[in-house]
């Protein structure tokens, strides 16, 4: 593997484990949320605002009135 043996691989995943243990709860709830996420919009269908904007209203009202 890339010409290195288990004690190389096993020394860069300690210091990996020294530099960034305190940062990796944070990683690994920024990287759940954000599965999460992707899950909850992969399941619920896209919806559709129709709800008319307020000056399209006012618009409405003025050419519908005689």
């Amino acid at each position: 593997m890339f010409g290195l043996g288990i004690w190389e691989l096993l020394i860069i995943l300690l210091l990996v484990l020294v530099f960034f243990g305190r940062k990796l709860p944070e990683l690994g709830e920024g990287l759940g949320k954000g599965i999460r996420n992707f899950r909850k919009s992969v399941r619920e269908p896209d919806e559709i605002d129709i709800t008319p904007k307020e000056g399209e209203e006012k618009e409405k009202n003025k050419k519908g009135s005689p």
